[in-house]
């Protein structure tokens, strides 16, 4: 893991086109401003892994039975939707 120091107002850049601010810090909290792509999606770590668990049962699978998935083969497309 990287560790980085910050002061408010400063701001460090991931790949080309995100870049994650510090906005204010009161006490013990940090406020951070992300300026990401729409396509790149931005979530807090609690609310990632709630959505996880969620896609996880609504598809009625475990983790461990995804080690057993084959890879998809080459050359195989989607069906146009109809």
């Amino acid at each position: 893991m990287l560790v980085l120091s910050r002061q408010r107002d400063e701001s460090i850049i991931i790949g080309d086109n995100v870049q994650i601010t510090v906005v204010d810090i009161r006490g013990d909290k940090v406020r951070l401003g992300i300026d990401a792509p729409p396509d790149i999606t931005v979530h807090r770590k609690e609310v990632f892994d709630a959505i996880q668990r969620e896609n996880r049962k609504a598809a009625g699978i475990a983790t461990e039975d995804l080690a057993d998935v084959p890879s998809p083969k080459r050359g195989l497309r989607p069906r146009p939707a109809e």
